[in-house]
């Protein structure tokens, strides 16, 4: 089912540019190819109008570039003019892949390198756009997005920044907690979730999953993570639970207070399918503790759909917690840097966020009221109805057999 529907006699705000960082360069064209195809459809009797002049075209991705002096200080140049355009800036502040020398030394960008990038490259814009939109799929700093005692607001003092700056709109998904965007209330801030391409992803490959309350759950691994797991039991028509976290406040290691136990609050799990849906997978130790809780409880299949999945601790505890069958599968989207290796893993799903993405893009050049990809529920519904429908189909096919 396809996201993006073709938008007739609604004229662009202005032409359209998109600035790919060279850490989201694969999702930044695979978006950059949807878009392309889109308008090749869309408008067809106006493109002698003024309002659609470079409206077609083979690519939006202007040609810019983020060179760095051999002390590692950094400048971005702007080849392409921007002047009168709507600008879309996309970057994966959790892409650890990229590197650049520090006085003989190999560095590897961090979220503040990539983060210093964006801003650079507002800088080159100087003013000239039309309009400036930032897409982060993974929030710079969201996780720091609230003061405990005397601690930075680092989110939120980038929101601001980018704000002062002159962008007019934060793209973002899945959003550690989006009343940051409070640092910023005249600014847009659309925060997206992708429940319907987790339900979609999962049964193409799982073909024999009953979506019902008497053969499936829908859990939240901890109370952080709870809207969303009763949004998606919800829209799927099956009951919900919830982990929290019993942690040690006595003492803090690498940032975070230790977690002693989880706890379960919730319906009856023994023999059926469980789904954990999450915003990201960190270390992973967490997730693989909820997912080996559930198997211990007689879960029948344990699935983990969670948008970021950073894996900072490398993918072999997840190698190992597989072979042991603590879970039966991963589905992460594309939104961050993934190491290319986890795509050979037989548990491994990657949920593709370039349509809607390119719809997200498309539909703000328009104007469009983002509506009509905020809610999922009708999609999901439709995918669920033609899942169910062929289930039956296959039912019906294995009795006359």
């Amino acid at each position: 089912m396809s996201e993006h529907f073709n938008i007739e006699d609604t004229r662009p705000v202005a032409p359209l540019g998109l600035i790919v960082h060279k850490s989201c360069e694969e999702l930044g064209q695979a978006v950059d190819k949807r878009i392309a195809e889109y308008r090749k459809r869309q408008n067809l009797n106006h493109r002698d109008a003024s309002a659609f002049f470079g409206y077609e075209r083979d690519t939006y991705i202007l040609d810019c570039e983020w060179p760095r002096f051999g002390t590692g200080e950094g400048k971005s140049i702007l080849r392409d003019s921007s002047r009168g355009m709507d600008i879309f800036i996309l970057a994966d502040v959790c892409n650890h892949s990229n590197s650049f020398t520090v006085n003989g030394f190999v560095h590897y960008m961090s979220p503040d390198d990539i983060y210093m990038d964006i801003k650079r490259v507002i800088a080159a814009i100087g003013g000239k756009a039309h309009r400036i939109t930032v897409i982060m799929p993974f929030l710079y700093e969201s996780r720091q997005h609230k003061r405990t005692l005397r601690e930075s607001l680092d989110c939120a003092m980038a929101l601001a920044e980018l704000a002062d700056m002159g962008v007019n709109d934060i793209i973002t998904f899945d959003a550690h907690d989006p009343k940051v965007q409070n640092s910023m209330p005249l600014c847009g801030f659309d925060n997206f979730t992708p429940p319907y391409e987790f339900i979609s992803s999962l049964i193409h490959y799982e073909r024999d999953l009953i979506i019902d309350k008497d053969h499936l759950v829908v859990i939240s691994p901890d109370e952080g993570a709870l809207d969303r797991a009763v949004y998606f039991a919800g829209v799927l028509g099956v009951n919900t639970g919830m982990f929290y976290k019993r942690r040690d406040y006595t003492k803090i290691i690498n940032g975070k207070n230790p977690i002693v136990a989880h706890e379960f609050l919730g319906d009856e799990i023994d023999g059926k399918d469980v789904i954990i849906i999450d915003d990201m997978i960190s270390s992973g130790g967490s997730m693989i503790d909820t997912a080996k809780q559930l198997k211990s409880m007689n879960a029948k299949r344990v699935y983990i759909c969670c948008t970021f999945g950073l894996f900072t601790e490398g993918i072999d505890i997840f190698d190992k917690a597989y072979d042991e069958c603590i879970f039966d599968k991963i589905i992460c989207t594309n939104l961050c840097y993934h190491d290319p290796s986890i795509n050979t893993r037989p548990y491994f799903i990657e949920a593709d966020m370039s349509e809607f993405l390119a719809t997200v893009i498309d539909y703000m050049n328009h104007d469009i009221a983002m509506s009509k990809v905020h809610t999922n529920t009708e999609k999901i519904h439709e995918v669920l109805r033609r899942y169910n429908q062929r289930l039956g189909q296959e039912f019906l096919a294995d009795d006359n057999a």
